[in-house]
């Protein structure tokens, strides 16, 4: 019975999360509008140029529930550690946004500064799972019960993990509701993760544990339903981007619960579309490079753009990355299921 309570509980808090985020939507819009925060359109998407001037910064819509009412509803440690990482890759996010829009320099914050503000985050949030009692260095092994015991090397795994979630997600927001409907699915499906492991968890009497792994259920699922909120004023025509504040925020936060829980793997798998925009970029520039006549591989990168050349509305892509994305949650969920005992 306690576990349907529990269950109860996040329902509550996913459903507070979404009038949150659709009560402080339309000030944040108004408030960005005022500030001329529009969002600063690259030179090579000449056929976005039409939303030059939309505000940007809308990752604010679904970080401020996700932190407060995480914080509110199931409070520990690890709930503590997973807001300070999504709220600190948020503030990065919006130091780089504020110099596009403030400055007027469209690449944001300099590489060296991104990266290092990346990765300072996530080795303070890889050594602090590494410490816990509640985490440690055992890593599950998808469509398994086994597990392994990585000993310092699951630092450097999840560092790796931080940084290559966060940029893939910024990569991919590139289309009006493209992240963020993938978003809600993936951190939809950590949730259930969580909550599929702390159900375990209670059941064998590991009350610490258990207790870490609901507030991660929790948390992730208010950032699913906090992200719906946002969702309703960013599909096409989007009133709102979630700009890199949102981007590497949303990153963050579905990389520490991947992580928090003790299943970094889970997140190539519900991140796949993610994933797809990094490796895209990557063959886009191999394939220039090693080519004589340097052709490229796609028309554009990262492979949404490619797509939008190729003739199909944003509408239609976002469609596609959602269903993928919505049949990989399942491919998740199927692999985290058989990790139980």
């Amino acid at each position: 019975m306690e576990a349907y309570d529990d269950l109860i509980l996040i329902f509550i808090a996913c459903l507070s999360a979404f009038a949150f985020s659709m009560l402080i939507a339309p000030p944040v819009i108004k408030r960005m509008g005022m500030l001329k925060a529009g969002q600063p359109i690259l030179k090579y998407l000449e056929h976005h140029n039409a939303k030059s001037g939309t505000p940007t910064m809308g990752g604010l819509i679904f970080i401020i529930p996700t932190v407060f009412i995480t914080l509110a509803l199931a409070y520990n440690r690890i709930s503590l550690v997973a807001v300070t990482v999504t709220a600190g890759y948020g503030i990065l996010g919006f130091l780089d946004d504020f110099i596009k829009v403030r400055l007027k320099r469209n690449e944001g914050l300099k590489p060296y500064q991104k990266v290092m503000g990346q990765l300072g985050i996530a080795v303070i949030a890889s050594l602090f799972a590494y410490g816990s009692g509640e985490i440690g260095s055992a890593v599950k092994i998808p469509f398994s019960t086994s597990e392994i015991n990585l000993g310092m090397w699951v630092v450097p795994l999840s560092v790796f993990l931080f940084v290559a979630v966060t940029n893939s997600v910024n990569l991919t927001d590139g289309i009006d509701g493209l992240s963020g409907s993938s978003g809600a699915i993936a951190t939809a499906a950590t949730s259930a993760a969580a909550f599929f492991y702390y159900s375990e968890a209670a059941h064998y009497g590991l009350t610490a544990e258990a207790e870490g792994l609901f507030s991660l259920a929790l948390f992730s699922g208010v950032s699913a339903c906090s992200l719906l909120g946002f969702l309703w004023n960013n599909v096409h025509p989007s009133k709102i981007f979630m700009g890199d504040t949102g981007s590497l925020a949303l990153g963050g936060s579905i990389a520490a619960a991947t992580v928090f829980m003790r299943n970094p793997l889970l997140a190539g798998i519900v991140c796949v579309v993610y994933a797809w925009s990094s490796v895209s970029v990557i063959l886009q520039v191999v394939y220039f490079r090693l080519t004589k006549k340097q052709k490229r591989l796609f028309g554009m990168s990262p492979f949404h753009h490619h797509l939008e050349l190729k003739g199909y509305s944003e509408t239609q892509i976002t469609a596609f990355y959602t269903v993928i994305t919505a049949a990989a949650a399942l491919v998740g969920l199927i692999s985290v299921i058989m990790n139980l005992n």
